[in-house]
């Protein structure tokens, strides 16, 4: 499959993923559906890599349990977001991972005191992408929901230290499978250590075809974004990534009756364009050079 094919039949998974997540969320914990999202991502590598004749010993475990670690919090913050927030708000608040991105790069070099150096239009980006949070939670967050808001912004921002970490492990030689499959374990590990703290809940037909698809939707997608990463443009698959947002909204309303204000989708496209400005200006030296996979994508 071409790249730009890859990248909407991952983020068309991604956010059937959401919708399988909040529709799970009212049978389990969150705790249990990042153990189980781990338990099957797991189970599916390990399979995939026996059949390839591939290996998943690594002499970089400090490093693995460091970004999974990060990616874990991501991850079991986003869970939470989607349990408590419209599908397309938590989706766009976690697609913020680009806009932190550039915000670190910005924070760093003013606290090196190169602020001179800095590209005035990442910081038009940053900011833009935070009225657009703005405009998105303000018309549709309730008191109630506030503390899910600051979650999904909470993992998004985490979200962005997880895809450093994982350029590192790539540079360190580390395959993608090997950096999913101990990803994984360590949502197992995460999962299974919260749960001890919560209540378990018994399992339903229906919960287990839903905590299956979270798994196998969540490794499927990953895989295929990280394909289109290794052979496509940086930029225009980051462009197509965002149409993850469109799905969600579109899953959204259908299914949950979602509504959709004219401010919210003003501040859902902010945060797209902001999104795009940033990755464009962080990635311009090379642009059309192969590029790791996005931090929306390595976080789930």
């Amino acid at each position: 499959m071409a790249a730009p094919l890859l990248i909407l039949c991952a983020s068309l998974l991604f956010a059937v993923m959401g919708l399988c997540i909040k529709l799970a969320s009212a049978h389990y914990a969150t705790a249990e559906i990042v153990f189980y999202r781990g338990l099957v991502g797991a189970i599916f590598i390990a399979g995939m890599t026996l059949l390839r004749g591939g290996t998943l010993r690594t002499r970089l475990i400090a490093q693995h349990g460091k970004r999974s670690l990060t990616g874990v919090c991501a991850l079991g913050l986003w869970f939470h977001a989607l349990a408590g927030l419209p599908l397309a708000t938590a989706m766009t608040l976690n697609y913020m991972s680009s806009v932190w991105m550039a915000a670190l790069l910005v924070g760093s070099a003013l606290l090196l005191g190169r602020g001179r150096h800095v590209d005035a239009r990442l910081v038009a980006a940053v900011l833009a992408g935070f009225a657009g949070v703005v405009l998105v939670l303000k018309p549709t967050l309730s008191r109630e929901q506030l503390g899910f808001g600051v979650a999904g912004l909470v993992s998004g921002m985490l979200a962005a230290s997880a895809y450093l970490q994982v350029q590192a492990l790539g540079r360190a030689g580390e395959p993608e499978y090997r950096i999913v499959f101990y990803f994984s374990l360590g949502g197992m590990a995460a999962g299974a250590l919260a749960m001890a703290f919560t209540s378990v809940h018994a399992h339903s037909a229906r919960g287990l075809l839903l905590l299956a698809a979270i798994g196998l939707l969540a490794t499927v997608a990953q895989m295929m974004m990280t394909r289109a990463y290794a052979i496509g443009r940086t930029l225009s698959n980051a462009s197509l990534q965002y149409s993850g947002i469109v799905f969600s909204c579109v899953l959204g309303v259908l299914v949950f009756g979602d509504p959709l204000t004219p401010g919210a989708l003003a501040g859902i496209a902010l945060i797209i364009a902001a999104g795009l400005a940033a990755t464009w200006l962080r990635s311009r030296p090379a642009q059309d050079a192969p590029a790791a996979p996005a931090a929306t994508a390595q976080s789930r």
